[in-house]
């Protein structure tokens, strides 16, 4: 029996788990954890036989496309060079953030430190957000203050959470991607077209991770300030698409230029993973990956 004195937080703790679940989470699946993935390390090979290396004059310095379901690669080219990757970084600090079983309702505020070269973030200096709605800024909008507060409430430090993002990779059998921070934002984080569509194939196994990634808008909320709730927009313009994004990632820094991954399915349920790493514009790279996609769904063979 509750006590009458006890129920008032009582009724707090269900709102705020309430409002949770409505405006970040959505994650109840049956058949499996709705958090957490099991992945099993290098159980997804690519296979490079008959594909196409250059015939489509694409603009974009490495890229690859492959079919979901066996790993036939398509299409590549320089899909082996590392490059640095920017913000595509943030599907395998999401999964680590994942694999913890971290609390996603605990909450963390927004850190001088973690302001650090994000002048264009929303989130301002002093805001306290739910670690879920911290995920949701990071992943949809590609936020950098919120995967550094992300990073320092699940593993203490940037540093000691980057070396669980590079065992991480390890166990999945990605030889070529290495990490130096979080976000994205230094260029010595480096990956290859081949290994970021493995990326994909592995971020997809998390029902938060696709969800999140798949949507055009959330919500998210500043747990202590009043007024209404921040709106974030997907960053992947691939959502606006005739093709269901099923999960994906953009990134930009000036080293690594534009690039955007994606795992998207078309009307048949056919489905393709598509790679593009260094496109010299913005509105480019998502011409140039979905030249790919028109492309690869007209292949006999898919």
């Amino acid at each position: 029996m509750v006590n009458k004195k006890s129920l008032p937080k009582v009724l707090l703790m269900l709102a705020g788990f309430v409002f949770f679940f409505a405006n970040s989470v959505h994650i109840l699946e049956s058949g499996g954890s709705a958090i957490q993935a099991s992945v099993s390390p290098k159980d997804y090979e690519l296979v490079y036989g008959d594909f196409t290396e250059d015939g489509l004059g694409l603009n974009l310095k490495s890229a690859i496309l492959v079919n979901y379901e066996n790993g036939q690669v398509l299409y590549a080219r320089n899909s082996d060079v590392e490059r640095p990757i920017a913000s595509l970084t943030k599907l395998v600090s999401a999964m680590v953030l994942l694999d913890r079983g971290t609390d996603l309702l605990l909450t963390e505020k927004i850190t001088k430190e973690d302001a650090f070269r994000s002048s264009r973030s929303r989130l301002r200096i002093g805001y306290e957000l739910t670690l879920g709605d911290l995920l949701v800024a990071a992943l949809m909008n590609s936020d950098n203050r919120a995967q550094r507060a992300l990073a320092r409430a699940c593993a203490g430090s940037q540093e000691a959470f980057t070396a669980e993002m590079n065992r991480k990779v390890r166990t999945l059998g990605l030889t070529q991607t290495v990490f130096y921070e979080p976000t994205g934002l230094d260029d010595r984080n480096v990956s290859t077209a081949q290994e970021i569509a493995k990326i994909i194939h592995y971020a997809y196994q998390y029902p938060l991770i696709k969800q999140i990634t798949s949507d055009r808008k959330r919500k998210i909320a500043i747990a202590n300030r009043k007024g209404r709730p921040l709106q974030m927009a997907n960053t992947n313009l691939l959502v606006m698409s005739p093709y269901q994004v099923l999960t994906g990632k953009t990134g930009y820094t000036r080293a690594a230029d534009y690039c955007v991954a994606a795992l998207v399915q078309n009307k048949s349920g056919e489905k393709l993973t598509a790679v593009v790493l260094g496109a010299p514009g913005d509105k480019l790279r998502f011409r140039e990956i979905r030249r790919m996609l028109d492309w690869g769904f007209k292949q006999p063979y898919l």
